[in-house]
């Protein structure tokens, strides 16, 4: 989104890739009970959860020894202990068994960390030293192979949660819409039919007895009655729609209020590249369709904005959250709050979602190597192969100008309960 989100490499670059989860459950979607932030973590009894069936995962994983993960010794684990507390959470959580849900980490395997982690004593700021012993002691890293039993080495890209300006009250400058769901958008599950096609939804709408495709961008814009209801109105087009392609935000309101856009879903229409249609229109050359550049370009012609919108007929929908937490991104597609610089997207295939990772992402630019313990909490449309990763930066302009010129190539190595055996899914 990212699991839903499109990362903004991945954007700039404008691949073919869809940028809104054309087959993916929404952020937490059957993922079981809510999480509670505020309340102290609750590890119930190993026999109060179940065992789901397995899924069988793609990768080749072999165990290491914690000497030979580059950059382990050299991370600063001071803010860790707060993600993991988080991560926990969504791990104890129950789960309904929906089909659609991606592959994660088995709760069994889990429940004596996590019980660990609550007897440790150790608070949310625990330091370092503490989290990193703790961590060698109760987790045990395997590399994320390929095929020859190599390390595998995927692109790791880089997205975050836009901040923009906008009011409850269309007025002024405040004239573009981010709606909330419709009312009438029908979301039909074929995993619950046919199980082979687990994950696999289509979108539409009901027009006499025959489910027809949902209205694109531009048939939502131009009928007034087939619009939905509006959560807020932004004051600029091109940072609402580059909002919709990162798939959650948050939005400053004229009183100095916050609150966040969550994805809650979209029209099932793909996802159409602008910067390639600027390209081909002759606006600008291919390679310089940065987000910075197109957003140039339509503040140079506010009077073709809609046309070039309309380019992308996909439409993604939002509910309103609070913000609880305002160091805590959205949810992601685990439906745990993704802490910056701390969470991952990931695909399940290879890595399921709960686990801790270490990530070792190659320089760039002259830059050091990004190596960093993560999670993974997020799953994308572009986000598939062993070692793919898409990095969380956090919120607003600067997370963005990181997260766009992120395009490296990375490794990972699996953290996974000591006495567990080799990664496994549920």
């Amino acid at each position: 989104m990212k699991i839903h989100w499109l990362s903004v490499a991945a954007l700039v670059a404008l691949s073919a890739c869809s940028s809104v989860p054309l087959e993916e459950p929404a952020p937490g979607d059957g993922a079981g009970a809510p999480l509670s932030l505020e309340q102290p973590l609750s590890v119930p009894p190993l026999s109060a959860l179940p065992e789901t069936p397995v899924r069988p995962l793609h990768g080749r994983y072999t165990a290491v020894s914690w000497g030979s993960v580059p950059g382990w010794a050299d991370d600063d684990l001071g803010h860790v202990w707060k993600a993991l507390l988080n991560d926990c959470r969504g791990l104890m959580r129950p789960v309904s068994g929906s089909l659609a849900l991606p592959a994660r980490a088995a709760p069994r395997a889990w429940q004596p960390v996590c019980r660990a982690a609550v007897q440790s004593g150790l608070g949310p700021q625990a330091g370092g030293l503490a989290v990193r012993q703790f961590l060698q002691e109760q987790l045990r890293p395997w590399r994320l192979d390929d095929a020859s039993g190599q390390a595998a080495a995927g692109t790791v890209t880089g997205y975050y949660e836009p901040l923009i300006r906008a009011s409850r009250v269309r007025q002024g400058a405040y004239q573009w819409p981010l709606y909330a769901t419709p009312d009438d958008l029908l979301t039909i599950d074929l995993g619950a039919v046919y199980p082979e096609l687990a994950g696999k939804r289509v979108r539409g709408k009901l027009e006499g007895r025959r489910v027809v495709p949902y209205d694109t961008r531009a048939q939502i814009a131009a009928d007034p009655d087939r619009q939905p209801a509006v959560i807020v109105w932004a004051d600029d087009p091109v940072e609402a729609f580059f909002l919709q392609i990162q798939g959650s935000g948050r939005a400053i309101l004229p009183d100095g209020g916050v609150l966040r856009l969550a994805y809650a879903d979209h029209n099932g229409r793909p996802y159409a590249s602008i910067g390639q249609w600027l390209a081909r229109q002759g606006e600008m050359p291919l390679a310089r369709t940065s987000m910075q550049n197109i957003k140039a370009w339509a503040r140079a012609h506010p009077d073709r904005v809609t046309e070039l919108l309309n380019v992308n007929p996909a439409m993604v929908f939002f509910r309103e959250e609070p913000i609880v937490d305002p160091e805590l991104g959205p949810r992601g597609a685990y439906g745990v709050p993704l802490m910056p610089q701390r969470s991952i997207a990931v695909d399940p295939a290879y890595v399921p979602l709960g686990t801790p990772v270490f990530l070792d992402v190659g320089p760039q630019g002259g830059a050091a190597p990004l190596r960093r313990l993560v999670f993974a909490q997020d799953t994308g449309a572009a986000i598939k192969g062993a070692a793919r990763a898409d990095f969380y930066w956090g919120t607003g302009e600067a997370a963005g100008a990181r997260a766009g010129r992120m395009k490296q190539s990375g490794r990972m190595w699996l953290l996974w309960p000591a006495r567990a055996g080799a990664p496994s899914a549920r």
